[in-house]
Order: structure tokens, then C-alpha cells, then sequence
């Protein structure tokens, strides 16, 4: 167990948690997650009220550990999955895409943790105010829906600017990402592209391969004229998003574009006319593994990264000062 503010909070025992995609976190992978020792949160976008709750059930079903529900505030039926979680005394919710504020104080009194992602300091300092239990500081690095600002960046000021623990996502995939985020000031880590290829993952082949195939360069933010904008891996359907975008497209026509677009590419399999929502970091993973197996590498490599970390530290000596230096030099011309 690594003890930090986060694992304490949670009540997990790696300060690891997978990130609520829709379309692609699913009962079987929260579960799995979960039972690791991280914290597996269910991707509730993609889903109506009725499978929300039988996702939520299939997962107590699976596990006794804590668990979480990914909430986006911008969908027309917020309220109502709220209201299920709520109902289902669900351990954690994460929210994007909204301000969480209105329901943290239901969420408080049922016992709910409350953890909204956020991409700029002054977000995490208005969330804060609102009475989050902590804030997932996401750097552009990451899949799906980004803010403009680099996690080496973003995480410090933000460590910096509250007092609640703060999670860092983006571009981390192994026990170096980790030590990288806590070395920033983070207590804990989100994971997304990583568990795309984690075996009870139950996305099409197709979307995994794709994943495990790119390279540190395959990806693209698309959407930045719509002040949303979303990374994915480049294919047909991004080529000709973009290419839109630069002939002055409007909202409506590149809306038209991206609807059901992830499903296509999550659900079907394609590939080409979906859209692949995945990090930068997707360079750096291309084998499928049971979550478990993912796990016992962090718990693996984590020593041998801090070892590395402590024995440079040991070379890092203060330098003397002037005068202790001046008077040593006199020592030796006297002698």
C-alpha cells in the first residue's frame, strides 16, 4: 500500500484510479480495477438511466472495494444519474464537463466523495470553495476532452493553489509516471489510455489495436473551435474533422460530424469513420494484460524507481560555503 491522502480518502490501496470513459469503462473493468487495490470508475456518458444502474449493480456484484461513477454535467440527463448514485450509495463520483457544486452537498450527507476533473487553477480553486474532496488536474496530454495546459505544468500550481489532494492525469502509464506526479506535488494518479488495453477491458479489438499500434505522434486535438477540444488518434474521420475546422465549418456541422462517432469506433469497431479517443501516452503501451498483471508491474517497478531517485540524490552533496572554502584554502597554503 502506498499511504497517501488520496488511499486514505478513497480507502484504496495504490493511489491509482482508471478513468471513467464512456463506451469504455464497463462493469467487468471497474471491478477488476477495484479489486487491484486502485479505484475503478464506470464511464457513465454512454449510458441510459436502466444500464446505468445495472452496470452499477453488475459491479457490486464483482467487488466489495470502493468504486466510482464518472458524471458529465453537460449531459441533458445529469440530474437523473445523479439521483442513481445518490440512490445506489455509490462510494466516489468524478465529474467533467460542469460544475458539481449544486450536488455536493447531497453527495456529502450520503456519504459520496466528490472529485471533479479540472484543467486550469482557477477551476480547482472554485471547486475547492464548493466543497470537493479533491480535484483530478488533467493535462492535455490526455484522451478524449482536454483543456490547453501540459500536466508538467498544470499540476504544480495547481499542488500550489489548494489545500484538498489533487490527482494528476495525463501521459502517465507506468511507476515512472507515477513518481513524475508525486515529484509535482500529486497524491495520486488517473489512468485511462493504460487500461484500454487491460484484458477485461470489453472494447472492440479493433479500438485496442489501433491504441497499442500508435505512436508518440498519432494523436490530434481536434475541436478547438468549438472550445472543446478532444484528442484522438488520427485516422479518416480526424482528417476530415480537421479539414472542416479549417474551412470554417460551423458548430452544427461539426457536431453533425462527431455524433455517435466513439461508439462507432468503441462498440463497431471502425476505426477509420469512428472516433479513437486515447493520450499521447498510447506510444508507450502496446500489450494487452489482465489489470492485475498491470498492477504487480507498478508494484514492481515503483521501488527500483525510488532506489534510482535516492542513490541520485545521494551524489547531490550542498556546496561549501565561500568562507568555509576560503578558510580551507588558507589551511593548506599555511601547511
Amino acid at each position: 500500500m502506498i499511504d497517501t491522502r488520496i488511499t486514505r480518502l478513497l480507502g484504496i490501496r495504490y493511489p491509482i484510479l482508471q478513468g471513467g470513459m464512456a463506451w469504455v469503462s464497463s462493469s467487468g473493468l471497474v471491478a477488476a480495477v477495484s479489486n487491484a487495490g486502485g479505484l475503478g470508475v464506470l464511464g457513465s456518458g454512454s449510458m441510459d438511466l436502466d444500464h446505468l444502474r445495472q452496470e452499477i449493480h453488475a459491479i457490486k456484484a464483482q467487488t466489495s472495494a470502493p468504486f466510482g461513477v464518472n458524471i458529465m454535467l453537460m449531459m441533458p440527463n445529469a440530474a437523473e444519474i445523479v439521483d442513481i448514485c445518490l440512490k445506489e450509495r455509490v462510494p466516489v463520483v468524478t465529474t467533467g464537463a460542469g460544475n458539481p457544486g449544486p450536488y455536493v452537498k447531497a453527495f456529502k450527507e450520503n456519504g459520496t466523495k466528490v472529485i471533479p476533473v479540472v484543467s486550469s487553477v482557477a477551476l480547482a480553486k472554485r471547486l475547492e470553495r464548493s466543497g470537493v474532496d479533491a480535484v483530478i488536474a488533467e493535462g492535455t496530454e490526455s484522451g478524449g476532452h482536454i483543456g490547453e495546459i501540459t500536466t508538467m505544468v498544470l499540476i504544480p500550481q495547481i499542488v500550489d493553489a489548494v489545500s484538498i489532494p489533487v490527482i494528476a492525469a495525463g501521459g502517465i502509464a507506468d511507476a515512472r509516471g507515477l513518481v513524475a506526479a508525486f515529484a509535482l506535488g500529486a497524491e495520486g494518479v488517473q489512468m485511462g489510455t493504460r487500461f484500454i488495453l487491460a484484458r477485461e477491458c470489453h472494447v472492440h479489438p479493433n479500438y485496442k489495436r489501433v491504441v497499442a499500434q500508435a505512436k508518440d505522434r498519432d494523436t490530434i486535438a481536434t475541436g478547438h473551435s468549438t472550445g472543446h477540444p478532444v484528442r484522438v488518434i488520427m485516422n479518416k474521420l480526424a482528417r476530415q474533422y480537421v479539414e472542416a475546422e479549417k474551412r470554417g465549418a460551423t458548430p452544427e456541422e461539426l457536431d453533425a460530424m462527431g455524433k455517435g462517432a466513439l461508439r462507432r469506433a468503441a462498440i463497431d469497431g471502425d476505426v477509420e469513420e469512428g472516433t479513437v479517443m486515447a493520450g499521447q501516452i498510447c506510444g508507450l503501451i502496446d500489450t494487452e494484460e489482465p489489470v492485475a498483471a498491470i498492477f504487480a508491474r507498478f508494484a514492481d517497478e515503483l521501488p527500483r524507481v525510488f532506489a534510482r531517485l535516492a542513490s541520485l540524490a545521494q551524489t547531490m552533496r550542498p556546496a561549501a560555503p565561500a568562507h568555509e572554502s576560503t578558510q580551507s584554502q588558507t589551511k593548506e597554503v599555511h601547511a
